[in-house]
């Protein structure tokens, strides 16, 4: 199969889709260890894409063991250019409803228990951030959703995701005050990827899929896991649905990001410096500066 260069990271939902053909898994090692799973190579309309079950096909990874380092090298290895990034989340806002759809334009990092960076060991980069999602993959995924007019599901584009540790959810007194910081969602896994993704020179966006309300919302004990597990089901039949819309735009007219060549200005450290077993470590990433 020839190099892919849209990856798909989500749940279970999608490698199970009737519209993904040639399906041959893969195993890959890195340099930071094992991926969450094996890899998913197909094609979608005849383009070539790979699919990561970010917690494992059995979802045995909880948010913090995620091998977030492991999963984006893997995928540069790959030859992915453009990061869909399908998750989970609580809504943060009232008229962010169960089943709508949330493309993100920005984050807040509440997480403290994970690597979110391959440099270090002898050498030092200062990504840019201050736009941490890719806004021309982010509109070509905005665009995908809008044009399928998907019944009950209205779309959001932009909005904060606040990234929280987890395994547990938010205490009653942490969702009011991220109401107050005027942010949308909340999930736990999106924004390492976001960094990992940009210090790798992928453009990523993130298809963010409401489960329910947080424990702010007055109803929220009312939810049922039921009603929560019924939710998730929906929108995985969406999510297929929106994906296969967007690799079919991005194949058409691959947008340019400027999250291709975030490491152009970044990289501080004289590179004839840098010790070569780092290099060796990292050579996927820093080929074209070496």
């Amino acid at each position: 199969m020839s190099q892919t260069k849209i990856g798909i990271i989500g749940g279970s939902g999608l490698y199970k889709m009737d519209a993904l053909k040639n399906v041959e898994e893969i195993t890959i090692e890195t340099p930071f260890g094992a991926p969450s799973d094996v890899f998913i190579l197909g094609t979608l309309d005849s383009t070539p894409v790979v699919f990561l079950p970010r917690h494992g096909r059995n979802h045995h990874l909880t948010p913090s063991e995620l091998p977030f380092q492991a999963n984006i090298y893997a995928l540069k290895q790959l030859g992915v250019e453009y990061i869909i990034s399908a998750s989970a989340v609580g809504s943060l806002k009232s008229e962010v409803k169960p089943l709508d759809m949330v493309v993100p334009d920005q984050f807040i990092d509440r997480t403290k228990d994970r690597k979110s960076t391959f440099f270090g060991e002898g050498i030092v980069a200062h990504i840019g951030f201050g736009e941490p999602v890719c806004s021309k993959l982010a509109k070509v995924l905005a665009d995908a959703v809008e044009s399928l007019n998907l019944n009950g599901v209205t779309l959001h584009r932009g909005g904060t995701y606040v990234c929280m540790e987890g395994p547990a959810f938010s205490t009653k007194a942490e969702s009011n005050l991220y109401q107050s910081w005027d942010a949308s969602i909340i999930g736990m896994t999106n924004l390492t990827e976001a960094k990992l993704a940009r210090e790798a020179e992928m453009a990523y966006a993130t298809l963010a899929l409401v489960t329910d309300y947080d424990c702010w919302h007055p109803d929220h004990d009312q939810v049922t896991v039921e009603m929560v597990i019924a939710n998730l089901h929906q929108n995985a039949e969406n999510s297929q649905k929106v994906i296969l819309e967007t690799v079919r735009r991005i194949s058409a007219n691959p947008p340019m990001s400027s999250a291709h060549t975030a490491l152009k200005n970044a990289i501080l450290t004289n590179l004839e410096k840098v010790p070569q077993k780092t290099k060796d470590k990292l050579a996927v990433i820093l080929h074209k500066y070496l």
